[in-house]
């Protein structure tokens, strides 16, 4: 199990210091809107990930005047998590007190999935949001991806760089594409194989959480370039177009889910509820494939879920969280708005959170 039974906080946004004992199941954290129950849910994030799901900056991060901010965790396996981010400086991230380069082993020794208003682009935004999605499944369920993920990266910036001059060198570019070919194939692969298994676990809950099987409703992996040809081929037809706009047009850095009705778009013909709990079904079969998988739960971080939906299908979003023995962290403003959730210690655990003060 991947649950975190400490959780030390100093600095962190409006949060001074905190030192807190979790529950392995569900974390209850209620206060009034700005006064620091979503930060203590990205405080979970940025260690787990290296990313806020708020904002792209550090700084806003670090509480104003304070130099540093300073997150510290342990897990159930007795395994310390420790991240420093000073401002102006570079991080300092540390797993069982070993210095860490990347966040790869942190974030495989402690899956976090948020389930917030950002989470409903999977529908209404563009294929970048729905990429980070898979890639985060796959990364977690195959260790070779991240390997091909950065190769392709790598060939697609020096490719793009020897688009944008002039005159091409085409000698140059050739070896980036046989590069970029080599990465993008290993990707697919693995990125359909996710999806093959995914696909299934999401339909099982979509079930349950709709009440009704959507026959009709389809989820597809797009691969990034013709279905018909390989990249290499590909690539070459297409050169006069990235050309043009001097980035590469194909390739995995393409790739999308497209999720219909018919023929019709998934979000043009789902009302508002439904789109919410099309993309739970999405977030919650990642966990329990990756459970599956691996062995190992995922952290869920589920942000203000009453404003988001009804009383019924937060009860049922919330039921399916619980199957999966994953540790939750559920922010709400009024605990009466969760008062159908039927745990007692030590599963269960409330914080009150007021002007960054927070209280058990």
């Amino acid at each position: 199990m991947s649950a975190l039974c400490k959780l030390e906080l100093s600095q962190f946004r409006n949060i001074e210091h905190s030192n807190l004992e979790l529950a392995p199941s569900l974390n209850l954290i209620h206060g009034e809107n700005g006064s620091g129950k979503t930060s203590l849910l990205e405080a979970v994030h940025v260690l787990a990930t290296g990313k806020s799901f708020r904002s792209s900056l550090v700084d806003p991060l670090i509480q104003e005047g304070a130099p540093e901010a300073v997150i510290f965790a342990e897990n159930t396996e007795h395994t310390s998590f420790g991240l420093k981010k000073p401002r102006n400086q570079k991080h300092q991230l540390k797993l069982g007190g070993t210095t860490q380069t990347n966040w790869d082993e942190v974030a495989r020794a402690i899956p976090t999935q948020i389930l917030d208003s950002g989470s409903f682009q999977l529908l209404e935004g563009g294929p970048k949001a729905r990429r980070r999605f898979l890639d985060w499944g796959v990364f977690h369920v195959e260790p070779q991806f991240v390997e091909s993920w950065r190769r392709s990266r790598k060939a697609l910036a020096n490719r793009n760089r020897l688009l944008k001059s002039h005159p091409l060198d085409e000698p140059q570019l050739e070896p980036w594409n046989q590069e970029l070919v080599t990465s993008a194939e290993k990707m697919h692969a693995a990125r359909r194989s996710y999806m093959e298994q995914l696909i299934p676990v999401f339909q099982d809950i979509h079930v349950q959480l709709v009440g009704q099987n959507l026959s009709d409703l389809t989820i597809e992996y797009k691969r990034g370039w013709d279905e018909e040809s390989g990249l290499a081929e590909a690539l070459k037809v297409n050169l006069a177009q990235d050309l043009k706009y001097g980035s590469t047009q194909l390739g995995p850095h393409r790739a999308d889910i497209e999720m219909r009705i018919g023929k019709r778009k998934a979000i043009e013909l789902l009302s508002r509820g439904q789109q919410k709990l099309l993309v739970c079904a999405l977030k919650i079969a990642q966990g329990k494939l990756l459970s599956a998988a691996i062995g190992r739960q995922c952290i869920y971080l589920v942000d203000d879920l009453p404003a988001e939906l009804d009383r019924e299908n937060r009860e049922r979003v919330l039921t399916q969280l619980l199957k999966l023995d994953s540790q939750l962290f559920v922010t709400c403003v009024d605990l009466t708005a969760l008062d159908f959730i039927r745990l007692e210690p030590p599963k269960l655990a409330t914080f009150h959170v007021e002007r960054g003060i927070i209280r058990d």
